[in-house]
């Protein structure tokens, strides 16, 4: 077996890398669906449609476990994905496959706590003394997945989302750092303008936007935490594993790079933060 990642597009190799280092005797397939990048601006069902073909092109490819590296995917499909399909294709092939997101392992870092605790109801008001922006896509922005979930378990945090309109799909195409950061900046005055002031922490809601996670720093005030979702999603898998051990990792350390787009060598931006060249093959 290997474990399948999967993104839109080049986004999720910062989820990629960090598995890789957590597990490098693990086979790894990773899967971009750079066909239909970026997908933070499609309808709900598309976002579904897309998420489910990418999964199974990776259950194909021999990957029992797939980890949705798309917060957009997240957000959108994988609950659909977990409760309506997944039991029919478990029951046709008789394989035990599985898909994990990670908006789940980004909110037990923010809060501190587990997924399955949700806050007892408070009668007196709560005083939120910690202000969290989200850094997002607008599907992900309009799921309010963030607000509603971080809610549940801290009423004593209040979270801000800015849908930072085509970032991913910049990144996506090389765009400049210049470029960039006159986007993101823009986008970090105006979630400081909305919330009336700096925010106390940050979520990169994009896993592109890990890419030029330094941009996002440089735009925030000096020292606001970024909370790692590449870390947090390691960390969450490696839990998982070890409730599971139904699902093998492989111990080959195989590496398989495939898209639904253009084959070859992906981007300049991409070959600076992945630290070498990268070829995908096609999907």
């Amino acid at each position: 077996m290997a474990i399948g990642v999967f993104d839109s597009g080049v986004g999720g190799l910062t989820v990629h890398r960090t598995l890789v280092a957590r597990f490098p005797r693990a086979d790894f397939v990773y899967l971009a669906d750079q066909a239909n990048a970026p997908y933070g601006g499609r309808a709900g069902e598309e976002i579904v449609d897309l998420t489910r073909a990418g999964v199974l092109r990776l259950f194909e490819a021999g990957c029992d476990l797939v980890v949705l590296a798309c917060n957009t995917a997240s957000a959108i499909a994988l609950r659909r994905l977990q409760q309506t399909w997944l039991p029919g294709y478990r029951r046709e092939t008789g394989r035990q496959v599985n898909v994990l997101g990670l908006i789940v392992p980004t909110i037990e870092a923010a809060t501190g706590l587990p997924w399955e605790y949700e806050a007892p109801t408070q009668s007196d008001r709560i005083e939120m003394n910690d202000v969290i922006g989200v850094f997002c896509t607008v599907a992900t922005a309009d799921s309010r997945v963030y607000e509603i979930e971080i809610a549940k378990r801290r009423e004593d945090i209040a979270v801000f989302s800015e849908a930072c309109s085509g970032l991913a799909g910049m990144i996506e195409e090389d765009a400049s750092r210049e470029d960039l950061m006159g986007v993101i900046q823009g986008h970090a005055d105006a979630l400081r303008a909305r919330i009336g002031r700096a925010p106390d922490r940050a979520i990169l809601g994009c896993t592109h936007y890990e890419i030029v996670a330094d941009l996002f720093a440089e735009a925030l005030p000096p020292g606001t935490p970024l909370i790692n979702q590449p870390d947090a999603t390691a960390d969450a898998l490696e839990r998982y594993f070890a409730r599971h051990p139904e699902y093998p990792m492989g111990e080959s350390g195989a590496r398989r790079f495939l898209t639904t787009g253009k084959a070859g060598q992906q981007s300049g931006l991409v070959e600076t933060f992945w630290g070498a060249p990268i070829t995908f093959e096609a999907a």
